[in-house]
């Protein structure tokens, strides 16, 4: 188990190296930051529906070297459970964003947004899949284009077995712009983040996990040059 560690520890320095490495060549802005986040998942079982899901998450983030707040999340969604290890969800994000993501002026967001879940266990870990689709509207005054943006995440956690319930967890999230739209965001290429931390799981209801998130965010053909952004992550999952 300590040789697997050991492999994974590599390969994410590898995937943070390369991360880094892709974007050498080009000017950018670097910035620390935490955010916290938790998330509660369940299903409507007392109501005689287990197949029907609910989803409610909740973030804060704080930017310019943590010292603060520059976003919210709050995301509630609804879901239904096709088998065992698949599902699908439709939800909504107020999302309220200030400096430094905002280039100039606090702006409020919202999100419809639309996703597949997938998870399995293998003999090595657990392995997560999550597509998400989202249809973005900005309050900032001019602003009338509605930003469809793609995002597919894979997460892997490996159990140490020298320490119950103790998991190590990699995790990469690509985002890719379908549309050009007039806030400035370009299709294609938006933003990269990868991940590397420990989770664990106290009970059956309650997992949380921290680590250090690498976020990479793409602004060509904007005045703003690009971003790396290097984030304590620390989030607490509630599973109802």
């Amino acid at each position: 188990m300590v040789k697997k560690l050991n492999i994974l520890m590599v390969s994410l320095l590898l995937v943070l190296f390369t991360n880094s490495a892709l974007f050498a060549a080009t000017s950018y802005t670097e910035d620390f930051e935490t955010w916290g986040n938790v998330t509660a998942r369940g299903n409507f079982s007392s109501f005689g529906n287990s197949k029907v899901l609910w989803w409610l998450e909740g973030q804060g983030r704080f930017g310019n070297d943590a010292s603060r707040f520059s976003q919210g999340i709050i995301r509630p969604g609804v879901g239904y459970a096709l088998n065992e290890k698949t599902s699908i969800w439709l939800g909504y994000g107020w999302i309220p964003t200030s400096r430094p993501f905002a280039a100039r002026n606090a702006f409020n967001e919202h999100r419809i947004w639309q996703q597949l879940l997938w998870s399995d266990k293998f003999s090595f870990g657990t392995l997560q899949s999550r597509t998400r689709l989202e249809q973005r509207f900005f309050d900032i005054p001019g602003s009338t284009d509605v930003h469809h943006r793609f995002r597919q995440l894979f997460k892997l956690g490996i159990p140490i077995a020298e320490v119950p319930n103790l998991s190590f967890v990699i995790a990469n999230e690509i985002f890719l712009n379908f549309n050009d739209v007039d806030m400035g965001f370009q299709s294609g290429f938006d933003q990269n983040r990868v991940f590397g931390g420990f989770a664990y799981k106290f009970n059956p209801t309650v997992t949380g996990e921290i680590g250090y998130l690498n976020q990479y965010l793409n602004r060509r053909n904007s005045s703003r040059l690009d971003s790396m952004q290097h984030i304590l992550s620390v989030n607490l999952f509630l599973n109802f």
